[in-house]
């Protein structure tokens, strides 16, 4: 059963811009964070960007400035807009949110490819 549901990956040229979303199924309750990691090819997982729902949030050092991660926590829905894209950020991006149980949810991950 699909719990995170992601879009808005593509192939964008260097300098351009996404816009990733992600919403959680309503099975998934007391959501306390949302974020996005990524993976490229060779490469760990590793921390995009996350979203409190008190408001607060992280960014890793390499998408601050560019990147801004967003909530909107009536729809348990995460976005993840991305500008300035670099040929570095090419990676499959997963959704991730945890709860106030310790339950831990991934979404299936959407290719984000930046080439000219």
């Amino acid at each position: 059963q699909v719990q995170l549901v992601e879009s808005g990956g593509g192939l964008v040229q260097p300098g351009g811009s996404l816009r990733l979303s992600c919403a959680a199924s309503r099975i998934i309750f007391s959501i306390n964070a949302m974020g996005w990691y990524r993976q490229a090819p060779g490469k760990e997982r590793e921390l995009v960007a996350l979203a409190f729902v008190s408001g607060s949030g992280n960014y890793a050092d390499s998408v601050k400035g560019r990147f801004t991660i967003s909530r909107d926590n009536a729809k348990k829905t995460v976005y993840l807009q991305m500008n300035g894209l670099k040929p570095e950020d090419t990676a499959v991006y997963y959704c991730y949110a945890q709860n106030d149980y310790g339950h831990h949810y991934w979404g299936q991950g959407t290719q984000v490819t930046v080439s000219s």
